[in-house]
């Protein structure tokens, strides 16, 4: 039997749609349920594809910049009237 890197090596693009679609209805293309393990071992396989074959920005997970964006927005002081609280 082969490594889980050879094997994620072998996976083309159709094959990781499929599972892809496979993890997200939980169902496989036949209609059969996904078992908890096929479940996990699938997204495994997905996440290590995506790694080698997909941008940071297209992959499962992807949350873009993590900053917060009123901190670019300059916000009033409405409660005093100078920046300096005593």
């Amino acid at each position: 039997m082969s490594s889980f890197n050879e094997m994620i090596k072998n996976i083309t693009p159709d094959i990781y749609q499929s599972l892809k679609l496979a993890v997200e209805i939980g169902k496989w293309a036949d209609g059969n349920k996904l078992t908890a393990e096929q479940r996990e071992l699938s997204l495994q396989a997905m996440i290590a594809w995506e790694i080698q074959n997909l941008p940071e920005e297209e992959r499962t997970g992807y949350m873009g910049p993590q900053e917060c964006s009123s901190k670019s927005i300059s916000v009033p002081n409405i409660l005093f009237k100078s920046e300096a609280i005593h």
